[in-house]
Formats: structure tokens, C-alpha cells, sequence
């Protein structure tokens, strides 16, 4: 519970600085795994730090998906408040893989599998999001499985 934990510390020293923004950010994220524990009914124990972190990857991607239909709408004040969210949540996150390790571990994956073809491309992006877990974006590992399998 080490990255709940760091996120409560944060909300605090956000507080105490005076920044709201990063306040509500954070508190947003904590509403989140909140309702997560809740769901999963683990309110007493909490969840690991690896869902916590699935956690936050999905509201990135929400932060970011949220910013793109708001440059579409031209609403770049809108846009630029998420994607600030997006960098202040992303700092929970692990260090993402760069994309030659993605690369390296599809090929692994396809050579541990001995598959071939669209047909494997679940097979392959589980082994990779395993073995990667976090620290790769999984529309990132799709792209380069599609483009190894074709």
C-alpha cells in the first residue's frame, strides 16, 4: 500500500502548499481507488500497488482521450487542463518502456509461443503485457504485435 499511501502524503502537501489543482487532481485519483476497493470488497485491506497502478494508467488515458476531443472541439483551455491531470497522475506511474524493449519482448513472445499470423494476436499481447506489465502502454504493444504477426 506504499502508493496509496504516497498519494494521501501528496493530497496533504498539496494542500498545505495551496495547490488546489494538484489537491483535486489526487483527490479525483483517490475517489477512484476508492470506489475500485469497494467494488472488489477490499475496502479493509486495500488493493495492491500494481492495480493501483492499472488504475491510474486508465485515467491517463481517459486524461488524454478527454484532451483530444477537446482540441477537436477547439477548447484548448479545456484540453491543456487535462492533459496537465494526465502529467500529474502519470508521475504514479512506472517508467514506461522504451519502444525497443516493447519490440524486444514481442519478438520474444512470439518466438516463446511458436505462433504466427493475426490469429495469435491475443496469445502474444498477454505475454507481453505479463511480462511487461505497467510499464507499457497496451494500444503501444497492440500496434507492434499487429505489425510482427503480419
Amino acid at each position: 500500500m506504499a502508493l496509496k499511501g504516497r498519494i494521501d502524503d501528496d493530497i496533504k502537501a498539496a494542500l498545505l502548499s495551496g495547490d488546489r489543482f494538484v489537491a483535486d487532481t489526487l483527490r479525483g485519483l483517490k475517489a477512484v481507488i476508492l470506489n475500485e476497493e469497494v467494488a472488489k470488497g477490499v475496502r479493509d485491506t486495500g488493493l495492491d500497488d500494481e492495480i493501483i497502478e492499472q488504475l491510474i494508467a486508465r485515467e491517463v488515458k481517459k486524461r488524454h482521450e478527454s484532451a483530444q476531443t477537446y482540441d477537436d472541439a477547439n477548447r484548448t483551455d479545456l484540453s491543456e487542463a487535462e492533459r496537465a491531470e494526465a502529467d500529474i497522475l502519470s508521475r504514479y506511474l512506472p517508467e514506461q518502456a522504451s519502444e525497443a524493449e516493447i519490440q524486444a519482448a514481442v519478438q520474444d513472445a512470439i518466438q516463446a509461443l511458436g505462433v504466427s499470423g493475426p490469429a495469435a494476436m491475443g496469445q502474444v499481447i498477454g505475454a507481453v503485457k505479463k511480462k511487461l506489465g505497467n510499464t507499457a502502454d497496451g494500444a503501444t504493444v497492440a500496434k507492434f504485435v499487429k505489425d510482427a504477426l503480419a
